[in-house]
């Protein structure tokens, strides 16, 4: 077997150099931080007023120097491949992505561990298993860099699944094999580890998720296959997150904590519906009042799950850990697409409305707003252009103020700042409004622009969280020459293996067999020969004369057996035990000799 290959190894150097620096700044962070709790105790248990000035003027230095750090850690993370925002060519619909940089481990070396427990624990010759061991190891440093596609994926599915067996094998319920699992924040760079392999596993996962972030991200959104790219991928995102906070618990960083994956989700679960958004206005040929309707709906609908992660990223245990950066694009979104939520309302009602269709638009109109527009009647409203345009043009004020303030957000954030493409499409939509509002608005109204109600949020399609699907990657046990899972694991515990000689007597070999891999001794007769010869029932047979036979079927062992000659057979053989030392003897009732 091939060993797999993770991205050239050169990327990993820049990488680990990019840690360096972000473990560097996140020092220095958590050094300041020190020093500003020394310093407001300090302020609080003082009454000396000098005193008070001075620590004053030492939490405003030691506030401004953290604001600076934090700043130069977030612009570097908006640096990492993977971590900057992604976007697709088109300024008329699509917004970049928010994709997330994959968490960072450190090599292992496991060949000494796992040599000692197979020694230990299976009785087996350690060094005989270096290859194995190797192979394990190989497949771990290449998940490290996985590439950014498909075949990333399926590496990472690969060492995910291989970790079940890991597991089985190699730790036991109640001993420690001194290994520890090193992983790295995704975001701030902060190293943690624990001794349990579901550290380990749990990080892969979150890998799993995150490169599913970086491939719908980069996909062309201004394709429809683009588009239900990105969809698939976000929703996959977003059940590998799901799926991590509901079987995963007691990680030590952040990124992998209950607030923290929550709140990943319900990003994911926006950008779904922002690019749900995006396949409406792809596939809407007509420009009909129907569609402007839709489309209306869709962006409400977007401009809702964005005001939700909003708030999620703004609680407690969440909003000193989200980047800035983040927490501004969020908010941006949310304004924006409530903007076009107006715009194609305003659409709708002065383009798109035809004398024809009335009754129908009618209906389709009732639920359109979350609250009734004062004023006239809704048919009223449809059935007279005048008063259509007025009402269109409340909704585009409304889309106008919406669109300043998505611009005005934007413009806090020092790196969403540098994204061409984000200003490029906010200006865009802004100007698109003003243009809309000039056309139908006429020198003569002297009537006050009322406020338009909101429009109901409505999509035809809704988002899924789309848990992992560990069985498309099929992999075989690495260290399958140990033996069948079932017996021999960790948590199983046996007497030292044995060789026993049997001859065969005027009755035959006095036992019976049962089953496959291994072969269970199910019966001894008593003063028969395999009695004399030491076996007992509960026995599992592993070699006939010196030949493996932990995966042998039931029927290979026993032409094994009535080959013998007159010699007799050497048989190896292995006594399960239970938690209190006890020998585990297995009753069977229907026996079969050979």
């Amino acid at each position: 077997m091939a060993p797999s290959q993770g991205c050239d190894p050169f990327a990993q150097t820049q990488r680990s150099k990019l840690q360096h620096r972000r473990a560097r700044i996140n020092q220095q962070i958590n050094k300041e931080m020190r020093m500003r709790a020394g310093a407001e105790n300090l302020f609080k248990a003082t009454s000396n007023h000098k005193v008070k000035e001075t620590v004053a003027l030492e939490l405003s230095y030691v506030n401004s120097n953290l604001q600076l750090l934090k700043e130069e850690l977030e612009e570097l993370n908006s640096c990492v491949d993977g971590i900057s925002f992604c976007s697709c060519a088109n300024v008329t619909s699509c917004v970049p992505m928010i994709p997330l940089g994959l968490k960072e481990t450190k090599e292992m070396d496991l060949m000494a561990p796992l040599k000692d427990l197979i020694s230990e624990h299976y009785g087996e010759d350690g060094i005989s298993f270096e290859k194995e061991i190797k192979e394990l190891m190989e497949l771990r440093q290449a998940m490290r860099t996985p590439s950014r596609n498909e075949a990333g994926l399926e590496l990472l599915m690969e060492y995910y699944n291989q970790l079940y067996f890991l597991d089985n094998r190699f730790f036991p319920p109640n001993k420690n094999l001194g290994i520890f699992f090193h992983w790295y924040d995704s975001l701030t760079g902060v190293p943690s580890h624990q001794r349990a392999l579901a550290f380990e596993k749990g990080s892969v996962l979150f890998n799993i998720g995150a490169l599913h972030t970086q491939i719908g991200a980069r996909q062309d959104r201004t394709t429809l296959q683009g588009v239900d790219r990105a969809i698939d991928a976000f929703q996959k995102a977003a059940g590998a997150f799901n799926y991590l906070k509901e079987n995963f618990s007691n990680a030590p960083s952040l990124d992998m904590s209950t607030a923290s994956l929550n709140m990943l989700v319900r990003l994911m679960i926006a950008q779904v519906q922002e690019c749900v958004f995006e396949k409406v206005t792809l596939t809407s040929a007509q420009n009909d009042f129907f569609t402007q309707l839709q489309i209306a709906q869709e962006a409400a609908r977007v401009e809702e799950v964005y005001l939700l992660v909003h708030q999620t990223m703004s609680q407690a245990h969440v909003k000193d850990y989200v980047p800035f950066s983040w927490a501004t694009m969020v908010h941006v979104k949310s304004e924006h697409f409530k903007a076009l939520s107006h715009y194609y309302a305003a659409v709708a009602l002065c383009d798109s409305v035809s004398e024809a269709d009335f009754p129908e638009h009618e209906k389709a109109f009732v639920q359109f707003h979350i609250t009734m527009p004062e004023g006239p009647s809704l048919r009223l409203v449809l059935q007279d252009p005048e008063e259509r345009r007025k009402l269109g043009k409340a909704h585009l004020k409304k889309a106008i103020m919406r669109h300043e303030e998505a611009m005005r957000i934007h413009s806090l954030c020092k790196i969403l700042r540098k994204m061409d493409i984000l200003q490029e499409v906010l200006s865009f939509a802004h100007k698109r409004s003003l243009s809309k509002y000039s056309e139908i608005d006429h020198e003569e109204d002297f009537f006050e622009t009322g406020d338009a109600s909101d429009i109901h949020p409505k999509t035809n399609q809704r988002p899924e969280i789309k848990s992992p699907n560990f069985s498309q990657v099929k992999v075989t046990d690495i260290f399958h020459r140990l033996g069948p899972l079932s017996v021999f694991s960790a948590k199983n515990k046996w007497c030292p293996a044995r060789r026993v000689h049997l001859a065969r007597g005027e009755n035959g070999f006095g036992l019976t067999l049962r089953g496959d891999s291994p072969v269970l001794i199910a019966g001894v007769i008593p003063g028969g020969c395999a009695s004399e010869a030491g076996l007992k029932e509960g026995d599992y047979i592993v070699s006939v004369n010196s030949e493996d036979c932990k995966w042998s079927k039931h029927a290979e062992v026993v032409q094994l057996l009535k080959s013998v000659g007159e010699e007799g057979v050497d048989i190896g053989v292995v006594t399960l035990q239970s938690s209190n030392g006890q020998t585990v003897v297995i009753h069977l009732l229907a026996l079969s000799e050979p």
